[in-house]
Order: C-alpha cells, then sequence, then structure tokens
C-alpha cells in the first residue's frame, strides 16, 4: 500500500477512538504511539467516560471529548489543524466528523456504508476470520496505514498523586495484597451474577498466598463485589467497588501483589501500571488471545468449562462457568508470575 500524500513535515495527528469500555481505549492508545513516528504531536478525541483514562497515557498528549452537536464538534476540531485522523471505533458520527473538520488524510474501517468518508479504508483482520491476532494489532494496522508503527506492543498509564492519596486511603501502604475485580459489566447487569465460585477464589487467594483480597470493582458492581467479601467471612477479604476513580484504581493496582480478574477494562488498567496481572476467560466464546492484558508480568487461564451451546456472556442462563472456576490453574497463573 503506497503510504497518503501528507505535508513534507507532519505535525497533528488525532485518535479518534469513542467506542466501548475503557480497555477498547486504552488497547487503542498503542495507535498514539505508533502515529509518533511521523507526527510530533498526537491528540485523542475519545467518549466523556473515557477522558480520565486517557489523560494518564503518557502516549496521548491532548485528551478532547466527543460529544455535542457534529458540525460544532467539526468546527472546533478544525481549529486545531490535523494533518490525519485515525478513527479506531467505525461510526457514522465518527466518519462524518473528521471529513466535516476538513482534515486531509482520514483512515477508518473499510467495508461500511459510511466508509467512503475515510481517504484509507482498512480491512478488518477479524472480518476475514481472524480470531488469533491481539485487537492492539488489529488496530495499529489503521496506524500502519501512514507508515506508522511500535515496537513495543505495551500500554502504559501513569496515576497522579492525587490518585495515590486516593489509593492510600483505601489500603495501608505496608501491607500487601492481591486485587480481585470478579464483574462483568454486562453480564452482572443482568443481575444474576454468580458469587461462589468468586468467594471460594478469594479465600483460596487468601490462604495459599497469606496476603489481603481486595475485591473491585464499578459503583453498579458493588453489590456483587459486596456480597462476595460478605460470602467469605474474612476481615482480610474486603470491598471497595464503587470507591475509587480509573485514576485511583490504576494507582491501586500499582500498589498490589497481584491483579486477578475477569477480563474488563480493570483488568487492562492493571497490566498497564505494571502490576503481575492474571486475566480470567471464563465463558467458551472468549477470545483469549485477542484481549489478552499486555504488560511484562501477565498470565491468562482459558475458559475450561463445557458451556451450553450457543451460550455467550450477554445470554447465559446461570454462569455455571463462573459458579465453577479453575481454582487450580488459577492460582498456577498467579503463582508463575511472583516467580
Amino acid at each position: 500500500m503506497q503510504t497518503p500524500r501528507i505535508q513534507q513535515t507532519p505535525k497533528r495527528a488525532l485518535l479518534y477512538c469513542a467506542g466501548g469500555g475503557i480497555g477498547d481505549s486504552l488497547v487503542a492508545s498503542l495507535v498514539a504511539r505508533a502515529l509518533r513516528r511521523r507526527f510530533t504531536l498526537v491528540d485523542a478525541l475519545t467518549l466523556p467516560a473515557h477522558r480520565s483514562l486517557l489523560e494518564r497515557v503518557p502516549d496521548v498528549d491532548r485528551t478532547l471529548v466527543d460529544e455535542g452537536e457534529e458540525r460544532a464538534l467539526a468546527r472546533r476540531l478544525a481549529l486545531h489543524s490535523y494533518d490525519a485522523c485515525v478513527v479506531t471505533w467505525a461510526t457514522a458520527r465518527t466518519a462524518r466528523v473528521p471529513a466535516l473538520a476538513a482534515i486531509p488524510v482520514r483512515v477508518g474501517q473499510a467495508r461500511r456504508f459510511y466508509s467512503f468518508r475515510f481517504t484509507e479504508r482498512i480491512v478488518v483482520r477479524s472480518e476475514r476470520g481472524d480470531v488469533t491476532s491481539h485487537w492492539s494489532q488489529i488496530l495499529l494496522d489503521f496506524a500502519r496505514a501512514l507508515d506508522c508503527d511500535t515496537d513495543d506492543g505495551c500500554y502504559r498509564f501513569v496515576p497522579t498523586a492525587r490518585d495515590e492519596r486516593e489509593a492510600s486511603e483505601l489500603v495501608a501502604a505496608s501491607s500487601p495484597f492481591i486485587i480481585l475485580n470478579p464483574c462483568n459489566a454486562v453480564a452482572s447487569a443482568r443481575g444474576v451474577w454468580p458469587l461462589e465460585g468468586w468467594a471460594s477464589l478469594a479465600r483460596a487467594l487468601w490462604e495459599r498466598f497469606g496476603m489481603r483480597v481486595v475485591v473491585t470493582g464499578s459503583a453498579a458492581d458493588a453489590r456483587f463485589a459486596d456480597g462476595i467479601a460478605d460470602l467469605v467471612q474474612l476481615s482480610d477479604v474486603v470491598s471497595v467497588a464503587g470507591k475509587t476513580t480509573v485514576g485511583g484504581f490504576g494507582a491501586l493496582a500499582r500498589k498490589a501483589s497481584a491483579f486477578v480478574g475477569i477480563t474488563t477494562g480493570s483488568m487492562h488498567v492493571a497490566a498497564a501500571v505494571g502490576c503481575p496481572t492474571v486475566g480470567i476467560f471464563p465463558f467458551q466464546s472468549d477470545f483469549p488471545d485477542r484481549w489478552a492484558p499486555l504488560g511484562a508480568k501477565t498470565a491468562v487461564v482459558r475458559p475450561s468449562f463445557p458451556c451450553h451451546r450457543g451460550d455467550t456472556k450477554e445470554r447465559c442462563r446461570d454462569y455455571a462457568c463462573v459458579a465453577e472456576l479453575d481454582l487450580p490453574r488459577i492460582l498456577a497463573a498467579v503463582e508463575s508470575l511472583r516467580e
């Protein structure tokens, strides 16, 4: 593919990553790092809920928020005179806005009714049957269209001093602990998330490693996280779900001896701050190769439970795989990262 012609000394690029969860935006931040091969300034345009995440990513110079009427947003973007825009979460809106802002080079997904608005159109590998490439490599294909790439495939997240104070108020710095993050937003919202398997895992972590277990999650997950701590009935197993910001969680993970949890954005943040991270992928419909945490010390526990035919986390009848977590494999994974 011929590299699109950009002015001889390109200065500004925009990473438009407005969609999905915080894990999606953190993975997309690797595109910002790749763009630095040709651009001296790389901004990000993201969802309001993801702004605080990307403000802590050192590969992003400035974080803008995708909100408001399209033409008004495009006028604000035009003031920055971007030379190129890479759209990693393509929708009709994210295709129109860069075009309305008259950004000359616009890279986005092919095979969509709005794809004509992109000047460079990339076919996503997964649409060709690829189920093993990590999502970061799929997104980096968009940067590669601009002759931009990176050899460093680990995202970064840097908590602030305020984040560190928030974490210190939750846990004493002198006492080692393990984070257990048991909640999946999609499945938990259905209200039938089993607690017994996670309670057994919390107790097993405490028994094996002799450390406190801090159960984390969002405010929406608090009833499940609190319920797990109540089931275990140990003073060394406590819930802080709903009590941290994304920055505070990152600072908490940086202090932790390990993170053990279901595949979520929190798993990616933990890996990004350098915490030894074990990602649990309980569903047969999961793609662990695609969404594994990226970091120096990470491990994945793949699904082993024989799910009902056609089960996914959105429609499983009982989440039996979560009630029957493979404790020996999870503990072995944690042990492997502590060696």
